[in-house]
């Protein structure tokens, strides 16, 4: 990890801790959208952010009026360099409570991605791994996610 990426890592952190305890006074509700890219061989593009530990699954905020196919597309232009895909649907929303927030993340799949990785402020790096065999440090909302889907990937 460069100097650069360290302290990145510390700011983007700091920022996050902060932003999460305000939640805790406002308990906004929120909107997510997160997408389970898949490469033309089948295999899951994840990220590592570099405030948060883990590998995830692309993705974020919304607004509520944005449909969650846009979002999730341009969160993978945004995070991975997205150039193209073949095919795009949300195949399920979950009611959660993360970090004191009411939210509603919905989860896409985005079939045949091809991209072009870029330097990002926000993500650390971009690994593809095959559905049955994540990383040892994907998290646990990433594989949960993962299983809940499983049958429609």
């Amino acid at each position: 990890m460069s100097l650069l990426d360290g302290a990145l890592r510390i700011v983007l952190t700091t920022a996050h801790y902060l932003l999460r305890a305000s939640w805790l006074v406002r308990r906004p509700e929120t909107f997510g959208a997160h997408a389970v890219a898949l490469t033309p061989d089948g295999k899951v593009i994840l990220v590592r952010l570099r405030y948060a530990p883990g590998w995830r699954l692309p993705g974020g905020g919304r607004p509520g009026d944005e449909p969650p196919v846009d979002a999730a597309l341009r969160e993978l232009r945004e995070e991975i360099g997205l150039t193209a895909y073949a095919d795009v649907k949300v195949v399920r929303d979950f009611k959660e409570r993360p970090h004191f927030k009411r939210g509603t993340a919905s989860l896409v799949v985005v079939r045949d991605v091809r991209y072009r990785p870029r330097w990002n402020l926000e993500v650390e790096a971009i690994c593809e791994a095959d559905l049955g065999a994540l990383p040892s440090d994907t998290s646990a909302k990433t594989r949960f996610w993962i299983e809940e889907v499983r049958e429609q990937l």
